[in-house]
């Protein structure tokens, strides 16, 4: 048999991906105006192409010789994958918009769960794969794709979730038989994958890139010899470009050895959080392969140390040879360009880099490692001079356990219901009303210096009358003020609290049209002053009714910012918690008798490696214990999680000794209701019962069945009643009609009940 043909040289520097939402969030605002109507679908792929246009050119030009394709969504990759496949449920064929339905619903059809992309803040639409799926070629995007930056002048190489990943990413479909997994349909996919890359094959393109992230966590015997099929047959095919197999988010594990057997041509490490590969004994038999080495992090925002980086590349080049620069990981997750952020310190802007920049850190790396003579290479993995740095203030890391010194819940059970004396299945949100575009304009016009700062503190104070009388008139039992004074629930206190740096154009996508601007936490973190006490105050003064007080806990705060890292996670967990204790503590003596401190990124840091998860969640849960323990018995504490598998770690929100925990559930048609664990939950639970999300306002009827579901596995006394997550995405129209249905849902539940 005559041995197939190597693909031309791998290109010298390379990224993984590329942030896609724009640089001043051009595809937000097309989405948004697409949805509402002001705009048709021809004006939305117009500004996909530009925008990808605009990619490719940027890449071009900072020295990426074959810059990725197809990693452009207008929604999300995964979901992209899955209508690529044909992998759509048949409720969503007939809709006008396929894609849109799957991730947003229709009025008659809820959309397909979604969660958090592994352990970031990003979130991906949770394709449903059953028994009788039928997998097709659906669509020719990543060809287009091609065929644009062809007329650019411009070759790329196409980038596609992995088939292992994506299977793995994927829920079995409703009806599916026991034991079903979707990884059950491997061959079916593998072949619709065949035909793609003979389809790209045939356009003469060079590499194709496929991204499988999965195969860092801890894997089966089984999933590794799915993984070895997948790639020996796909390796084995005649007609195809050249394959290069990325993973990230970790090291390989035990999937490095069967990537090597296989007859794939390169294969990328995550030499940011994978670094440990390096001293692996069976790093060898990646040689005569391309490695692609992510030496430059892509989920910081810190420059690279390049010497570190020079040396990790020469000593890999000695063990393995043939090695090209690139990042750890897709840029996705960093901002654009940091030479947009002019309002900077000039000494913390010196240490950052934003996706441009990194791309230009990856080129100099490849020019650096050209010209370093090969027979000097290093023989002994460096020693990352951050990474010892960390490990000697581990030793130091404050001791965040033991921190609750507040009654068993039983008892403060007791005395929250004698001060607060709430009906059964009380009735609460999660705290943000909808961000008009009139408070959105107080806000810039603030910032800059149209309007006094007394002007805009009577227009948050006009927001807050208006989402509490809302509130009052619909019948919610416990209100909060709605948050129009916050911009993000993170930057937020980012801006009030020491040791921070926020941007003005640092956006990151977190699904769909919604973006993030991570705040840098850079220095010790303290707080000069309290943060929410006045605006809680107001909200009580207008309402005989219980207000919460509104704050993020120490672990979101953390995660969904761009940490410094010359400290252990512990130390810097310990800083935040101490600042959100005080704020606490100041709600408290103001009169507020419900505080909710926010955890939904609890799940979201949890490491992929099972061996490394019991020491995260015990700093985690001793954190939050430690920002919330100072609140006397008759305060009742509430937390809230969203979209992020809290089934998988409910053992650690017991922990979290929050009286009340609410969590999303609608959006995932109340599968946590299933979980057998959810029986021995011992505190308050409330699981959502209208999906935030989604336009779509689900039916009074729908919503008392979700809840009659919960008290099936729930005692009645322990249920609260409340939406998946924030209100701010939604509009107040539907925001009215959708709490006035949960709230007769409730009371329909409360007849049943008293009857």
């Amino acid at each position: 048999m005559t041995a197939r043909p190597r693909p031309k040289a791998f290109p010298a520097a390379t990224v993984l991906g590329y942030p896609r939402i724009g640089p001043r969030r051009e595809l937000k605002r097309a989405l948004e105006s697409y949805w509402n109507g002001r705009t048709g679908r021809d004006d939305l792929a117009a500004t996909g192409r530009e925008l990808r246009a605009a990619t490719w050119r940027r890449l071009r030009d900072l020295g990426v010789e074959t810059p990725p394709s197809n990693t452009f969504s207008l929604y999300d990759h995964v979901l992209d994958t899955a209508v690529l496949l044909g992998a759509v449920p048949e409720r969503y064929r007939d809709a006008e918009d396929v894609t849109f339905a799957m991730a947003r619903g229709t009025d008659g059809v809820a959309p397909l769960r979604m969660t958090k992309w592994f352990d970031t803040n990003y979130h991906y639409i949770v394709p449903e794969v059953g028994a009788g799926t039928v997998f097709e070629l659906a669509g020719d995007k990543p060809l287009r794709e091609v065929a644009e930056a062809r007329e650019l002048g411009i070759e790329t190489r196409p980038v596609l979730l992995g088939p292992v990943t994506f299977l793995l990413l994927a829920e079995a479909a409703p009806g599916s038989p026991a034991g079903f997994t979707p990884l059950h349909r491997l061959d079916a996919v593998l072949e619709v994958y065949a035909r793609l890359l003979a389809a790209l094959a045939a356009e003469g393109v060079g590499w194709v890139q496929l991204d499988e992230p999965a195969l860092v966590a801890d894997r089966t015997d089984a999933e590794l010899v799915a993984t070895r099929v997948a790639y020996e047959r796909l390796g084995g095919l005649a007609d195809r470009p050249g394959l290069f197999v990325a993973s990230y988010f970790g090291d390989l594990g035990a999937a490095l050895p069967v990537l090597a057997e296989t007859p794939i041509e390169a294969i990328g490490l995550d030499l940011d959080r994978g670094r440990e590969i390096l001293g692996r004994p069976d790093l060898g038999s990646l040689a005569g392969k391309t490695v692609v080495a992510g030496v430059v992090p892509g989920r910081n925002v810190w420059h690279a140390d390049l010497d570190d980086a020079l040396d990790t590349l020469r000593f890999l080049r000695g063990r393995v040879g043939e090695v090209t620069v690139g990042t750890s990981c897709s840029l996705l997750h960093v901002p654009h360009d940091l030479d947009l952020e002019t309002g900077l310190d000039p000494d913390l802007r010196r240490r950052l880099a934003f996706a441009d920049q990194k791309v230009g850190e990856v080129v100099t790396l490849a020019g650096l490692l050209a010209a370093a003579p090969a027979g000097a290479d290093p023989v002994a993995p460096p020693v990352r001079a951050r990474a010892a740095a960390k490990a000697t203030e581990a030793t130091q890391a404050t001791d965040l356990a033991g921190e609750s010194r507040r009654s068993p819940y039983p008892v403060r059970a007791a005395a929250q219901a004698e001060h607060l004396r709430l009906p059964p299945l009380p009735v609460t949100t999660i705290g943000s009303f909808p961000q008009t575009g009139g408070i959105r304009g107080a806000r810039a016009a603030l910032t800059a210096g149209k309007i006094t700062n007394e002007r805009y503190e009577r227009l948050v104070e006009s927001e807050i009358e208006r989402a509490v009388r809302l509130q009052e008139r619909l019948g919610v039992d416990v209100l909060v003020h709605g948050e129009p004074e916050r911009n993000d629930m993170v930057q937020y206190f980012a801006e009030h609290l020491d040791g921070f740096a926020t941007t003005r154009h640092g956006w990151v996508q977190s699904y769909g049209s919604r973006c993030t601007r991570p705040p840098i936490l850079h220095g010790d973190v303290s707080r000069p002053e309290p943060i929410t006490v006045g605006w809680a105050r107001y909200a009580r003064s207008l309402t005989p009714k219980p207000v919460k007080g509104m704050l993020t806990g120490p672990v979101t705060i953390t995660a969904w910012s761009f940490i410094r890292e010359d400290l252990p996670l512990p130390a810097v967990f310990g800083q935040v918690a101490d600042a959100i204790r005080g704020e606490v503590a100041d709600l408290e003596a103001a009169g507020v008798s419900i505080i909710q401190v926010d955890e939904p990124a609890l799940r979201e840091l949890l490491p992929l490696r099972r061996a490394d998860q019991d020491a995260y969640l015990e700093h985690a849960v001793g954190a939050y214990r430690r920002a919330t323990s100072v609140a006397a018995d008759r305060t009742q504490i509430h937390t809230h999680l969203c979209y992020s598998d809290a089934a998988t770690v409910l053992t650690a929100i017991d922990a979290l000794d929050a009286d009340v925990t609410t969590i999303e559930s609608a959006r995932s048609q109340a599968r946590i209701v299933a979980d057998p664990a959810l029986g021995s939950f011992g505190r308050g639970l409330g699981p959502g019962v209208y999906d935030i999300h989604s336009p779509r306002v689900p039916g009074t009827a729908e919503v008392a069945a979700l809840i009659e579901a919960i008290l099936a596995v729930l005692p009645a006394e322990r249920v609260w009643v409340n939406p998946d997550c924030g209100l701010k995405t939604r509009t107040y129209e539907q925001v009215e009609a959708g709490l006035a249905n949960v709230v007769a849902a409730a009371a329909s539940v409360r007849e049943r009940l008293g009857a």
